[in-house]
């Protein structure tokens, strides 16, 4: 994906902008077809914000359109703050600073335990990587349902905030500077993993500022600008981005599907790691995102093996595997790796079982790989926050009691979301996940991208199916999150509907590229 002030030429753009037209609701004009798509592109990240577009006769003659088209597109896009111009550098991608309407009523219980606005649904965390809302939700109560994330425990956050602050005297007569983290943090971490079966020590635990910023770490030390990194398909957006944003190469490996119910091709590994000899292989084996799967022990055990045989290091991202609803999902990947076979790199976060606020996360790794990695950080962000790492200290004394109160509230909103698609829009497959926060829904035909756009009218945020995948890959899918409350899942489902009856039953689909 095109990164900061990076330039996108016109026939990438025509590739990412496929089925423009055809999605556009009926009546609507080209120029307005075309700021939608573009705005989408940027609101699911496909786009990335500073990047430069091509000129209007170019986009033109590559879409094959008259130039007033494109001109009259640019224009909205400049007049929604989606694009500025840069005296004699061209048109560059840009992100609107209005703020999304939010409520500002005073917060009411819901499921006897948490805070939520007045609208029945969580404050919905700042746009990041997935981008902007379309201008057409400027102004109006959105829905956000492209960030699958959790909703912050107030009363567990405040104890822990007082007690950091308690305890942060002691800390200030040193020089705060730790690159692997604070010693009390990191022995809690590898407390918790061996708990889980994978044997760890406080010395092969490094503290960062969340787990991307792990992934980020690993691929400075390991990977170089044109490697293979081999990835699911589909997987974790970040990950695809990060790939790309050093100059790699994604080597995509298409999960399975039995009876429903979606997994990972051993022997389709094992091949792409022996013709590709990737740098390092990414795995989300419990409740992948976006499909929620638990990778069996039988599979780990083959496909770490299979690492072994090819020398490709695997980098384990274990952000969501205690957020299981229906049952304890096998050790981690990394239990599997013994007697000095290929690096295994766990990494996990308190993100997704606490807050997305709380920015902290760690990497497990060998202690030779991890001293590599230690030096490569320390000439860039030499170490992660004291005060937020002594909360993180006292989050972990809850944690277990956290996450079972998440677990208990997220089956019944997963099973509400469930029902609410069957009664409205019973023509998707919505499948059961074990666990994670969202469903990856089959639409039955190839209108991600077209359905975003048109949600977006109605005041949704979503993130299309190809936001997931390489190569325009997944447009016969949505992720949806089931974070929200009742009332809001209630509510989105409605405009979903509405949205998706725009589209029109015999409405052009896009085409995949897979």
């Amino acid at each position: 994906m095109p990164g900061m002030d990076e330039h996108l030429g016109a026939g990438s753009l025509a590739r990412l902008l496929r089925g423009w037209r055809e999605g556009a609701g009926a009546g609507t004009s080209a120029q307005a077809a075309l700021a939608a798509r573009i705005s989408a592109l940027l609101a699911d990240g496909r786009l990335a914000v500073g990047t430069r577009v091509p000129s209007e006769r170019e986009l033109a003659t590559a879409l094959d359109v008259g130039r007033g088209t494109v001109a009259a597109a640019y224009e909205e896009l400049r007049e929604g703050g989606y694009l500025v111009r840069r005296r004699g550098s061209g048109t560059w991608t840009s992100q609107p600073s209005a703020p999304v309407s939010r409520t500002d009523a005073a917060p009411a219980p819901l499921d006897g335990a948490l805070h939520v606005g007045a609208t029945g649904f969580a404050p919905f965390a700042p746009i990041g990587a997935m981008g902007a809302p379309p201008a057409q939700a400027w102004g109006r109560e959105v829905i956000d349902l492209a960030h699958a994330a959790p909703w912050a425990p107030m009363e567990a956050m405040a104890e822990a905030g007082a007690r950091a602050l308690a305890e942060l005297p002691m800390h200030l007569a040193g020089s705060g500077y730790d690159v692997l983290g604070l010693p009390a943090l990191r022995e809690a971490v590898a407390a918790r993993l061996s708990a889980q079966g994978l044997r760890t020590t406080a010395d092969e635990i490094m503290i960062t500022a969340g787990a991307q910023h792990a992934h980020a770490l690993v691929a400075r030390a390991l990977v170089r600008p044109g490697d293979r990194v081999l990835l699911e398909q589909p997987t974790y957006p970040g990950a695809i981005d990060l790939v790309r944003h050093t100059s790699a190469r994604p080597v995509p490996v298409a999960m399975t599907e039995h009876d429903g119910t979606p997994g990972w091709d051993v022997e389709a590994i094992a091949a792409a790691m022996r013709a590709s000899t990737p740098a390092v292989g990414y795995l989300v084996p419990d409740h992948q995102n976006p499909t929620g799967a638990v990778m069996s022990a039988e599979t780990r055990a083959a496909v770490v093996a299979a690492a072994a045989r090819h020398g490709v290091p695997l980098v384990v991202d274990d952000c969501l595997r205690e957020m299981w609803l229906d049952a304890p999902t096998p050790p981690p990947l990394g239990a599997w790796s013994v007697g000095g076979g290929t690096p295994v790199i766990t990494t996990g976060s308190l993100s997704k079982t606490v807050w997305g606020g709380l920015r902290i996360g760690w990497m497990r790794a060998p202690r030779t790989l991890l001293r590599r990695i230690a030096g490569a950080r320390a000439s860039d962000d030499i170490s992660t926050p004291v005060l937020e790492q002594l909360v993180a200290v006292a989050l972990f004394d809850r944690l277990d009691e956290i996450i079972a109160e998440s677990r208990r509230v997220l089956v019944h909103r997963r099973e509400h979301l469930r029902d609410a698609l069957a009664r409205a829009l019973p023509e998707w497959r919505t499948p059961r996940p074990p666990g994670g926060f969202s469903l990856w829904i089959d639409l039955g035909v190839p209108r991600s991208s077209a359905l975003v756009e048109a949600a977006a009218r109605a005041g949704i945020h979503l993130a299309a199916g190809p936001r997931f995948g390489t190569g325009g890959a997944f447009e016969q899918y949505l992720r949806l999150p089931y974070t929200l409350s009742p009332d809001a899942l209630d509510d989105a489902v409605a405009r979903l509907a509405e949205a998706w009856d725009t589209l029109g039953a015999g409405a052009p689909t896009l085409t995949t590229v897979v």
